[in-house]
């Protein structure tokens, strides 16, 4: 039988059970003296790359693992995402879902078999980490590695940033994320002007009976909102239906603010509580008592902190006297109900670095930016 030479570095696709399983679990041992690192849910990560995950409908996904001696090292993926392409009109690919140990060879194995791929299917440039898309977990941590992430954002390694840039990335786009006391006093200034719009915008919650048309409400205001920023790429409808069912299991009907001018929505937005902090413990793993355990801190005990993943206001209010207005009116009644069920700290994530207007409304109610990500990008 041939000996295994243990000092070659191997690159291979993930096609097996034992490849997703070194791909699945190879954060765990790289993260192991973290503190602030919180292991994902190993199901929901695992349908995430490798199950049914909506965004396969127009999205191709390729995934590798690198190993030395069988043992692996580091993961990477590629996607080519026919939507973004067609919304951008571009011919980018991107990767994602990276981690290695801090080895320069493991880097540069990982983005090299990750960019012939995209290279062989006819892209000219790669952009990420996308963990699997821009409306998923987006950007690599390059400040802020001193807490742990909120619900459905990554973490990361100091050496990341470095290793990337290696490899030929530049900076394309820096997003941060804000966090806030649910108990903030808003200005006068903006409660002044949101009593004299509530005269005739009027605020209601998320209809649950109703779902499904709630959703297609949201979407449409989401999608409608961030046309024409850097990197939009529109929800599809299943894509929303899989957000529908993390409403449906984790949210209060308040936890969905919902602003309305003469019947017809024009601003919401969305709140969670934090997960990674009810699930900190669990190592990523639901059996067999993770899922009580979880259960119970989110819907008894309850969590302290919270995460606003999606707000927006219609492009028609975006450059009028009334479209901060109702960007503060969704958010004060979110931190209102936050607050009432026990929510202290409160992260609003992801922000563009160039949103100047919502930086600001952030940063006047006290928000902090306390995290940045990084979205790279590199000419093949």
């Amino acid at each position: 039988m041939a000996k295994v030479d243990r000092t070659v570095l191997s690159i291979s696709p993930v096609s097996s059970r034992a490849d997703r399983r070194d791909f699945l679990g190879l954060a765990a041992a790289l993260y192991r003296d973290d503190p602030h690192w919180i292991a994902p849910l190993r199901f929901e990560e695992r349908m995430r790359v490798f199950g049914k995950n909506p965004l396969f409908e127009h999205a191709e996904v390729k995934a590798w693992v690198a190993r030395r001696g069988g043992h692996p090292l580091g993961r990477i993926t590629a996607q080519i995402d026919r939507l973004q392409q067609e919304t951008q009109g571009n011919q980018a690919g991107s990767f994602g879902m990276l981690e290695a140990e801090d080895d320069p060879e493991v880097f540069a194995a990982l983005f090299g078999a990750a960019e012939a791929w995209l290279r062989e299917r006819g892209c000219t440039e790669v952009r990420g980490p996308f963990n699997l898309s821009i409306n998923e977990e987006a950007g690599l941590l390059v400040e802020g590695f001193d807490t742990p992430p909120c619900v459905m954002m990554s973490h990361g390694r100091p050496c990341y940033p470095g290793r990337v840039e290696a490899q030929g990335y530049e900076r394309a786009q820096d997003l941060f994320a804000y966090t806030l006391k649910s108990a903030f006093a808003p200005p006068p200034v903006m409660m002044k002007l949101a009593e004299r719009a509530a005269r005739e915008v009027r605020m209601r919650t998320l209809r649950r009976r109703d779902l499904a048309a709630e959703l297609e409400i949201l979407r449409d205001i989401f999608n409608d909102a961030w046309a024409g920023n850097w990197g939009f790429v529109p929800f599809t409808r299943a894509e929303f239906a899989e957000l529908g069912k993390v409403l449906a299991a984790l949210i209060p009907e308040d936890y969905v603010q919902i602003a309305e001018i003469d019947g017809r929505p024009v601003a919401f937005i969305v709140a969670l509580p934090n997960v990674n902090e009810a699930a900190r413990d669990l190592r990523g793993r639901l059996l067999p008592l993770g899922w009580a355990k979880l259960l119970w801190r989110l819907k008894v005990s309850g969590v302290r902190s919270g995460r606003v993943p999606l707000l927006g206001v219609r492009r028609e209010y975006h450059h009028t006297r009334l479209g901060p207005t109702l960007a503060f009116m969704v958010t004060n009644a979110a931190r209102v109900s936050l607050a009432r069920r026990g929510i202290i700290d409160v992260e609003l994530s992801w922000i563009l670095e160039g949103n100047s207007g919502m930086r600001n409304i952030i940063e006047t109610i006290g928000g902090t930016a306390y995290k940045r990500y990084r979205i790279y990008r590199k000419w093949l």
